[in-house]
């Protein structure tokens, strides 16, 4: 499978803007690629701005994102401000940081990022998810999770080998870089998977940094990514399947994993 790691600027605040911008970005990855992953929040920025910012699952960030994966003929994966119409305004927060994985088909598939970020007060302005969500796309088995996730192994666990890409989509900032890239590889690691990390780049509208360092990292702990920090690139990679099941075959460290539940 063929996957595209964009790591771009995002206009503050700003749909429109960045619609129009990736709109324009991805039609070159037309019949070059498979999948697109974009960064957290990738129409707005990490806006706490949510209530006038949210929108249902069918508004203009979504249309987009079908229309473009239709177009181009490639699904596309990040996350946005999303809302469910049955949750009412007046039990705020009623947003959620919501990711979206839609393929070209039109078959899509949402996820609300479980661990809240509490120190960029994300908790007062966004509700929690509570569900794993599992995507079989082109024959692989993939999970999502959304930046703050990434710090939290138990949420990330790879039971059984149930998933076999690991995909973070995220606005990390720069000065927490180092542990941004420690914590990929390790869920590579000790998950037994591809880790997809797609980070943005840029200062957003509280004059927080980020440095992007995107990675795709194999299930060995190996970096397959050359994705320039600092700098607008998008790079896009073959990952091969037989070859992480033959891994998993030969060194089957799962099958001797430690069992629990969240409860």
């Amino acid at each position: 499978m063929r996957i595209s790691l964009v790591q771009n600027n995002i206009i503050w605040e700003q749909k429109n803007a960045n619609l129009v911008h990736y709109y324009n970005l991805l039609s070159g990855l037309s019949g070059k690629t498979d999948l697109v992953v974009l960064p957290e929040m990738c129409t707005t920025g990490f806006s706490m701005h949510a209530a006038p910012m949210a929108e249902n699952n069918d508004g203009k960030s979504m249309t987009a994102m079908r229309k473009m994966a239709k177009d181009y003929k490639f699904a596309i994966t990040g996350s946005f401000i999303g809302k469910n119409p049955e949750v009412s305004p007046a039990k705020e927060p009623f947003c959620f940081n919501r990711g979206f994985f839609i393929c070209p088909d039109g078959n899509e598939t949402f996820y609300d990022k479980h661990h809240l970020f509490r120190m960029g007060d994300e908790p007062k302005n966004y509700r929690a998810g509570t569900e794993k969500i599992l995507i079989n796309y082109m024959g692989w088995n993939i999970r999502l999770v959304i930046c703050y996730d990434l710090r939290f192994p138990v949420w990330c666990r790879n039971v059984n080998n149930e998933y076999d890409l690991l995909i973070v989509a995220a606005n990390w900032p720069e000065v927490r870089s180092q542990a941004w890239q420690s914590l990929l590889t390790a869920r590579a690691i000790e998950n037994m998977t591809y880790v997809c990390g797609v980070n943005r780049v840029g200062t957003d509208g509280l004059n927080i940094k980020y440095s992007g360092d995107s990675k795709l990292i194999n299930a060995y702990g190996s970096i397959l990514s050359a994705v320039e920090p600092n700098t607008e690139m998008i790079q896009t990679l073959d990952i091969n399947l037989d070859s992480l099941n033959k891994f998993r075959q030969k060194f089957p460290v799962w099958k001797d994993s430690d069992k629990f539940e969240i409860l």
